[in-house]
């Protein structure tokens, strides 16, 4: 009789309790301590202001806004943008478990966290880019900016005109009126409870929607602008319609940044719902002075950027522009050739670019906007805006900026 095999069978059910180093799930120079260690180094205090968890107080504690903001910055270095999808990393990849060190972390802590603090956000960045210059690391002798704009999740269909806006409005509160009596013996206190916040929320989207129309009517008014009938978002009202990089039109929001050419840095961003990029030089100017105390000596931008008025009021600050005139089709006027009529500035302006030094230098915008912006929009989450008004989108721009600044400063070795 031939002997029984004898097989290591799997067996699922058995319980085993694994002892777990956690401190040795990732090597000594992986990224994920680096991004740990520049933390630990910064004044996080401001992430903590809205905390309700104090000592002597009832409750839950709340999750560390380190841990929070390290998996945040060590995911989009990755290419990771989701909420969900680093919750369920948090469980399967070393590092992420390495960032969390046995803490829970749900994706509703991780959404709300990654948009609820702009203002701190900002701040941290400020904060960065001030230790680099006291270090001399960053000179911002030469800035280039340029704008991406960014499509959101808002859709085509979701844009009405006025009367469409009201009668909007008037279902929502007619359906947030209905709800009271029709669910008190059909639906769970916790179904209400959401079938009410969802109600409101609709609610609240139509009376901005209403409130954005009167704003940017008023505008289009004041500049005489009535080539497009005004319309406005109901999923997100300060979303508007813009032209995107491939020729189509969608609801965007536009994204401005300015790098400093020499360390590639990003030392300015504003999230702006304006399609055009004509008025948005001085305000970038104003941006990177807030942020360094100081205002760069030399402004690289394109030619959508231009205007006399910018050139002249840059000039007051010391700042030489580099961007290319447009070109007077009407009377045939070369654009770098100086006029009688020229101020000093404008003067000084049209010698700097026709020149062969002031050419070489406009080069370099493309060279270091343009690649940062790819960067950005490749490999750190902006190819898609998954949240909704200006507060959240800036609160994501400045967060993909944060890394992208934090990745360069650990790879030259700065940090």
């Amino acid at each position: 009789m031939e002997e029984a095999v004898r097989l290591r069978e799997p067996n699922r059910k058995q319980l085993i309790l694994q002892p777990t180093d956690l401190d040795g799930l990732i090597d000594p120079e992986h990224p994920a301590r680096a991004i740990w260690r520049v933390l630990e180094s910064m004044d996080l205090s401001r992430f903590c202001e809205p905390i309700r968890a104090r000592e002597g107080v009832a409750g839950r504690d709340a999750s560390d806004p380190r841990m929070l903001l390290a998996l945040w910055l060590y995911a989009i270095s990755q290419g990771v943008n989701s909420a969900r999808e680093i919750a369920r990393l948090c469980e399967a990849h070393n590092a992420y478990r390495w960032i969390c060190g046995a803490v829970s972390v749900n994706y509703h802590t991780l959404s709300d966290f990654r948009s609820a603090h702009p203002a701190a956000v900002d701040e941290l960045m400020t904060r960065l880019l001030g230790a680099l210059l006291n270090r001399g690391l960053l000179t911002l002798e030469r800035v280039a900016q340029d704008g991406t704009r960014v499509r959101t999740s808002a859709g085509a269909a979701s844009f009405r005109r006025r009367h469409s806006l009201e009668r909007c409005l008037a279902q929502a509160r007619a359906q947030l009126a209905a709800l009271e009596p029709q669910a008190a013996a059909t639906l769970s206190a916790r179904q209400q409870a959401a079938r009410e916040r969802a109600a409101r929320d609709y609610e609240q989207r139509c009376v901005q929607a209403l409130a954005e129309f009167e704003q940017l009517s008023a505008h289009q008014a004041a500049a005489k602008n009535r080539e497009r009938e005004t319309r406005i978002s109901t999923t997100d009202p300060q979303a508007r319609v813009m032209k995107l990089a491939d020729g189509g039109y969608a609801p965007a929001y536009n994204l401005q940044l300015a790098t400093d050419t020499q360390s590639r840095l990003i030392v300015g961003a504003i999230a702006s719902n304006s399609g055009s990029d004509s008025h948005l030089l001085a305000p970038m100017q104003d941006e990177i002075e807030r942020r360094s105390k100081m205002a760069p000596r030399q402004h690289l931008a394109d030619g959508g950027y231009h205007s006399f008025a910018a050139v002249e009021h840059s000039a007051e600050r010391g700042i030489e522009v580099f961007s290319p005139p447009r070109h007077n089709r009407t009377y045939r006027i070369d654009p770098l050739t100086p006029q009688p009529n020229d101020s000093p500035a404008i003067a000084d302006y049209r010698q700097r670019m026709a020149s062969a030094e002031g050419q070489a230098i406009y080069r370099e915008r493309a060279a270091t906007a343009e690649t940062v912006n790819a960067d950005l929009k490749t490999w750190r989450g902006l190819n898609r805006l998954l949240v909704r008004g200006l507060n959240k989108v800036t609160s994501v721009m400045l967060l993909a900026v944060l890394t992208y600044n934090l990745m360069r400063c650990i790879r030259l070795g700065w940090l």
